[in-house]
């Protein structure tokens, strides 16, 4: 019998999520890593789930865990992997796990697609909870209605957050292939992971797998203002409806207005209108995730007017356009934004929430991709829709071996050849330093990195307070 569950690079979004979903189920649980910092650390401190540092056999013995389960950022020759596979202790992947512990007796509800999945799970959790339904979820991020990166609801429904990226070091197939999707909503594909796909055509694959498992009596929603997603879907066997913000979309949003509460739009099905509404979410991108949502609740024939209260009262996602704090004046924003499409549709997200205002952005190349050359040119004109730019160092280069780095040198003098201030090469403390020398009062500070950067937030705030 399973009692003690032990998890291998626990700090991870996905990886402590799991744990404390497995700790509110009854488990006694332990985890390892040695990347521990806010929020995940915070969250499973509060949760009573022990960190022991590092990766070390003896994190196996004393207790010996009954199973284990690995996350896909270890490989097979971390030392603690290596004392599991001599142990014969029995061990799982995250996605296995999430299938035999949380999503045989439910209705799963998965989201996929290159970008907005954090936002557009945590939008149908948030939104079926306000409708009545008690849903369960696993999202990437940590929605601030809820206060964590789950829920385990009474309701029929779990909504998850399914990623693309491989599964573990011995199973190298995307993670959202476990979760046995009944419905399905793809946000878009664009090429990412350049580390674990070859090309576009490769990461198609693992949409063209997914889109195939969803049932005949499920449903898929694609996002239509997206030809590559659009694509999948002569392969689906479930019913396929289209959102977003053109008419040709199924359902989607017409006449939006943007402004900074956010935006106005008269929400549209099948050529009639079901009414006009208000999200409090800046952008093109919150929108489109919004109609993908507004799509799914129509199609479960939710009260639509319970639904439009839900929208209003959404309060976002830690790290997704989140304001960490005001000194001297100057705003500053943290966002998980690290692929181009991502930084160009952030920036222009805040240009709408702080209309007349200077937004700075502050980019750490830091995802397996964002490290690499593959989207010089286009950092360069996403970059460019900020008013002045800062680019730190190109996180742990010598990790990148099997591509040409991206080129910070060669990044700024694309971006100054566009008109842009900009530097570069800089470590965070160095960073906080330069800004606080050009920064003036009613600047927006847009910090995107996909990890913790040095905890440039607080130090931007604290030397700014000086």
């Amino acid at each position: 019998m399973t009692r003690h569950i032990h998890l291998i690079a626990v700090c991870g979004t996905a990886m402590g999520t799991l744990a404390g979903m497995l700790k509110a189920k009854g488990f006694q649980v332990t985890g390892s890593d040695e990347n521990v910092y806010p929020p995940m650390s915070d969250m499973l401190a509060a949760w009573g789930i022990p960190i022991l540092p590092g990766f070390k056999a003896e994190h196996l013995l004393n207790p010996r865990p009954d199973l284990v389960i690995v996350g896909n950022a270890v490989s097979k020759t971390n030392p603690e992997v290596q004392a599991l596979l001599d142990s014969g202790i029995p061990y799982l992947s995250l996605p296995q796990a999430l299938a035999e512990f949380f999503l045989k007796d439910k209705t799963p509800i998965v989201v996929a697609g290159t970008h907005g999945k954090t936002t557009t799970t945590s939008l149908a959790a948030w939104l079926l909870n306000e409708a009545g339904e008690d849903p369960s979820f696993l999202v990437g991020g940590i929605p601030q209605n809820f206060g964590a990166s789950f829920r385990l609801g009474k309701g029929s429904f779990f909504v998850i957050e399914g990623d693309e990226y491989d599964t573990a070091f011995f199973d190298k197939g995307p993670k959202f292939l476990h979760y046995r999707p009944f419905h399905a909503i793809v946000t878009g594909v664009e090429f990412d992971h350049a580390d674990i796909y070859r090309d576009l055509n490769h990461l198609m694959g693992s949409f063209r797998r997914f889109v195939e498992l969803i049932p005949p009596e499920g449903t898929l929603f694609l996002c239509g203002d997206q030809q590559n997603g659009l694509s999948l879907r002569s392969l689906s066997r479930a019913t396929v409806i289209t959102y977003g913000l053109s008419s040709s979309c199924d359902v989607y949003a017409k006449d939006p207005v943007f402004d900074a509460e956010g935006v106005q739009f008269e929400w549209m099905e099948k050529g009639r209108s079901l009414g006009s509404l208000r999200s409090p979410l800046p952008g093109r991108h919150n929108l489109q995730n919004l109609m993908g949502v507004l799509a799914l609740l129509s199609g479960l024939n939710l009260d639509r007017e319970k639904i439009k209260k839900g929208i209003l009262s959404f309060q976002g996602i830690k790290r997704r356009q989140e304001v960490r704090g005001e000194a001297a004046g100057v705003t500053v924003i943290d966002d998980f934004a690290h692929h181009p499409t991502a930084v160009k549709e952030t920036i222009e997200a805040i240009r709408f929430r702080y209309p007349n205002r200077k937004v700075w952005a502050l980019f750490e190349p830091r995802s397996n991709t964002s490290r690499r050359a593959v989207f010089q040119k286009d950092f360069a004109k996403a970059l460019s829709v900020a008013d002045e730019v800062v680019i730190a160092k190109v996180f742990k280069p010598e990790k990148v071996k099997d591509a040409p780095l991206l080129d910070e040198k060669a990044l700024a003098e694309d971006i100054a050849a566009r008109g842009r201030p900009v530097a570069h090469d800089l470590a965070a403390d160095a960073i906080v330093e330069h800004v606080a020398a050009r920064v003036n009062s009613g600047d927006v500070l847009l910090v995107m990195s996909n990890g913790g950067f040095d905890d440039i937030h607080r130090k931007l705030l604290d030397r700014l307070k000086r």
